[in-house]
């Protein structure tokens, strides 16, 4: 590590020669390999983003000028650069380095993302703000890893090329898509096109020219000489037409043409592309070999790549649902799947084998996806759209305008439902319930295990009802071992798994498991706890509802969601207008982001495991107890706060506003 020790900002990198450079380069993949071996991550695109992020940092003066990256899990060699690489070990831990971009952490972070194609609109904005201060700093925004398939990028590339500010658009194109003219040809002309001596010359002529008489007639000729060169050679016409200059495609790891070419465009004035071909998994074979896999990967090893070997035979809910699509297509051939770039991340690739005219991977492009859903169920199919959690919130004005308001039957499947872990706030899947349960035509369900799920799914196939159904589940493990059969369920309504008690437990999907826990634990203390699996979220079980306002004096909710707006709040609401005379919390996540960290560590800390949930529990008796003259109101309690001090910033166990 000659070089990466004494790199303790970008400017550091300036003191070093080319060769010294390339050598970095060398040194930083080699402890990206390193740590993220044993923390996991993104392997695959920080691989492919050295050469480039280096090359950025050598010619460009940070923090003054600013560098915008999307998505912003490219981002590792850039943590190394600039002053965190002491903590890079901690890469996605608990309390430890985010693994995007975040503002809160450092001072070269201009903008945050964990989404995709937000980075030339930002960048536009940041340019903007700079003119209007009268600044001149340089904006760049590093664009790439499929972000490019969002229809927000082409929304600012429109309104960017509109406005002519001076911005550089670095295009990461880590696919083979539109790179293969990279080659001799293409890499002169880029040259040439990047040159300061030609592009002076360039701006000579352009001025000589309008000396003359017929001054527009000739410029006109100039410009359609140089597009019809370009247009042959290079695929950056698009770009043209949207009022970029382009340049490219140039090696994504050629440092040193890299940086030249850095150099010669820094200074030309307005929009300006510049298109970088690289390879995933660039230096690590196994990671070239199959970046599909090294894309996001868990703990490995780091001289053969094989992945750690997870304990539990029991599996996950992505590969439950996986499964179940390819039982539901076999019977039924309406079926089709419809995912955002994510048929690995939501458990459809062998959907996509067996059923390819059945499956759509649509990029990233959530509002189309959903979009594309509405028009599939709208003309008789039976669309199942796989997401994120986090990811659907970009679809929302689609799933009220496209399929709600008209009634389609769209299945939303709702994957990383609640604190997905290491991938920290913008990938929690908190938000949901909240933002579904208040549209019409929409049945929200949130199934236990996986046989619930399984039940779920394929009753949807078979839904005549019209009208949106939206399921949520974790990354997780199912809790329990899988049935062949598929378990009937009664549709709409709640499940008793224990006796009634004086304490009633309403808890949904991942919470029933920690409900169960708490309340054996409580009845070694003589405590009668019920619990309800509240498994439909919308529309209430307003029959199991009535039982337990009538038979419980106290009623916990719990869900793994926030509070403001969710399932707790809506239970209030009903029993309010219902005149219940006892005890009401609800308990969930505060109105705060949740920072990374482990499932577990999170779950711990908001008090949404077992331990906590007793400890809610005993609260809600001992303040009923103290409270028996004001019998006849409802208490409505968010929750509690619990192990305070060890609790990172934005956890908590209440649904009421953070500290």
């Amino acid at each position: 590590m000659a070089h990466l020790d004494k790199i303790n900002n970008p400017q550091d990198t300036k003191k070093l020669s080319i060769e010294q450079l390339v050598e970095l380069a060398d040194e930083v993949r080699n402890e990206i390999i390193s740590v993220v071996s044993q923390t996991g991550g993104h392997l695959a695109s920080n691989l492919g983003t050295v050469e480039l992020t280096l090359a950025l940092y050598y010619v460009f003066d940070l923090p003054r000028d600013r560098v915008i990256w999307d998505v912003s899990h490219q981002t590792y060699t850039h943590k190394l650069l600039t002053g965190r690489r002491d903590r890079f070990g901690t890469l996605r831990k608990y309390h430890g380095l985010s693994g995007y971009c975040s503002r809160a952490e450092s001072q070269y972070d201009h903008f945050g993302a964990g989404h995709a194609s937000t980075s030339i609109s930002s960048a536009l904005g940041f340019a903007a703000a700079r003119d209007l201060r009268g600044d001149d700093h340089k904006v760049i925004a590093v664009i790439g890893d499929g972000a490019m398939t969002g229809g927000l990028a082409f929304e600012g590339l429109n309104n960017a090329g509109s406005l002519r500010k001076d911005l550089l658009v670095v295009l990461n194109d880590n696919t083979w898509s539109i790179s293969k003219n990279v080659g001799s040809i293409s890499k002169y002309l880029t040259g040439i096109m990047a040159d300061e001596k030609f592009n002076k010359l360039r701006r000579e002529v352009w001025e000589l020219t309008g000396r003359f008489k017929r001054r527009d007639k000739i410029r006109q000729t100039i410009h359609r000489i140089e597009e019809s060169i370009k247009g042959f050679l290079v695929p950056g016409m698009l770009f043209e037409k949207l009022g970029f200059r382009y340049f490219g495609p140039i090696d994504g790891h050629d440092l040193p043409q890299l940086v030249k070419t850095l150099k010669d465009i820094k200074n030309i004035t307005g929009p300006i592309m510049l298109h970088v071909a690289t390879t995933k998994g660039k230096g690590f074979c196994p990671a070239e070999e199959n970046a599909y896999k090294f894309h996001g990967i868990g703990k490995f090893d780091k001289v053969t790549g094989r992945a750690a070997t997870a304990s539990g035979a029991l599996p996950v809910y992505t590969d439950v649902f996986g499964e179940t699509m390819v039982e539901l297509a076999a019977e039924n051939e309406k079926v089709v799947a419809v995912t955002a770039a994510m048929s690995s991340g939501t458990g459809l690739d062998e959907f996509a084998e067996q059923y390819p005219d059945r499956f759509f991977d649509v990029g990233i492009a959530e509002g189309h996806a959903a979009c594309f859903a509405a028009g599939l169920a709208a003309d008789g199919m039976r669309p199942y759209l796989a997401v994120y959690s986090t990811f659907m919130q970009r679809a929302y004005d689609q799933v009220i305008h496209d399929m709600a308001i008209q009634k389609l039957p769209v299945v939303i499947c709702m994957d990383r439902a609640g604190l997905v872990g290491n991938d920290g706030p913008t990938h929690h899947g908190v938000f949901d319930l909240a933002y579904l349960s208040t549209v019409p035509n929409v049945t929200v369900a949130v199934p236990k295990d996986g046989d619930e799920l399984r039940s779920i799914l394929h009753y949807a196939a078979r839904h005549t009802g019209g009208g949106i159904i939206a399921v949520r589940y974790p990354r997780d493990k199912v809790p329990s071992p899988v049935s062949e059969e598929i378990k009937p369920i009664q549709w709409g309504t709640w499940e008793w798994l224990t006796d009634p008690g004086d304490v009633a437990v309403l808890a949904l999907g991942s919470m029933v498991g920690p409900a169960l826990q708490a309340a054996e634990l409580l009845r070694a203390r003589d405590l009668r706890v019920a619990v309800v699996n509240a498994r439909f979220v919308k529309p209430f079980d307003r029959e199991a509802l009535e039982r337990i306002r009538q038979d419980s004096r106290a009623i916990v909710t719990v869900e793994e969601g926030q509070v403001r707006g969710g399932f707790g709040q809506a239970v209030a609401g009903s029993l309010l207008s219902e005149g219940y005379a006892g005890k009401f919390r609800a308990l969930g996540l505060a109105d705060a982001f949740v920072a990374h960290g482990g499932r577990k560590e999170l779950l711990h800390d908001a008090g949404l495991d077992a331990e906590g949930l007793v400890a809610s529990i005993e609260q809600v008796l001992a303040s009923d107890e103290k409270s028996e003259h004001a019998a006849g109101k409802l208490s409505f309690l968010s929750g509690v706060r619990l192990r305070k001090k060890t609790r990172p910033a934005g956890i908590s166990v209440t649904g009421g506003d953070p500290e």
